[in-house]
């Protein structure tokens, strides 16, 4: 499996070139410094194994080096940096082959309780949502734009949280799948990947619409587990790329 270059694993976010980022009201110049390492670190611009120097990023980011600590200290406890890192000083985080399967394994589980609730609490508007972006995926995968694609699965999936209507649950849904979204992206350009995630999207709105939660739960499982092929694929893609798997 091979994945397509993207834009975004290149360069950082335009937001980031040449000014600072706007500082929204109420947010810690820490949180927000939080915030734009996070988004660089989970769309892959800055590589598992990257070295991340407070120095350095104070002066990249013109802020003193005290909202730096605390941000990579904040990203520490998300498990996205590693600030005892073999190399030495702080790294983002580097995760191990088997972890990243059992992460995934559980990522499968935690969607797939997400697609149960939401087969019995959804209300129609959030029904209308999930219908709407699956139909959008649809025509994109006409077009072929795997970056689009990628997002705007990304959104469903956010759908399917939201419609769950749980608190801890979704949110730690959420978190882990971040944690994962960089290498989720090796299976997502796998070839006939999207074209069958169409399908199993198709599956779980169904239950979802017909208020079945257990072919709900199943289904969800069914899109997000890695299935023994999957696994070969995806080992085969990180052997290939710098992706900082271990």
């Amino acid at each position: 499996m091979s994945m397509e270059p993207d834009e975004q694993d290149t360069a950082e976010p335009a937001v980031l070139r040449g000014r600072e980022r706007q500082r929204g009201k109420g947010a810690t110049l820490s949180d927000e410094l939080k915030d734009t390492l996070e988004d660089l670190i989970v769309s892959g611009v800055m590589k598992p194994g990257a070295r991340l120097d407070e120095a350095e990023l104070a002066a990249r980011f013109k802020v003193s080096r005290t909202p730096v600590r605390e941000a990579l200290k904040a990203l520490a406890a998300t498990g996205l940096v590693d600030l005892r890192s073999r190399q030495g000083g702080v790294c983002v985080a580097r995760i191990s082959l088997p972890m990243l399967i059992e992460m995934f394994q559980m990522m499968a589980v935690m969607e797939g309780l997400c697609a149960k609730f939401a087969a019995r609490r959804a209300t129609e508007a959030q029904k209308e949502r999930m219908g709407q972006l699956h139909d959008e995926l649809t025509n994109i995968l006409a077009l072929g734009d795997h970056s689009r694609f990628y997002d705007v699965n990304q959104d469903f999936h956010d759908a399917l949280y939201e419609a769950s209507n749980t608190h801890y649950l979704a949110e730690q849904t959420r978190a882990l799948r971040k944690r994962v979204r960089v290498y989720r992206r090796y299976v997502t350009f796998q070839p006939g990947r999207m074209a069958a995630t169409i399908g199993e999207h198709g599956a779980i709105l169904d239950a979802i619409r017909r208020n079945d939660p257990n072919a709900a739960f199943s289904s969800a499982i069914d899109h997000v587990s890695l299935l023994e092929d999957d696994i070969v694929d995806l080992i085969a893609a990180l052997s290939d790329q710098d992706t900082g798997v271990i």
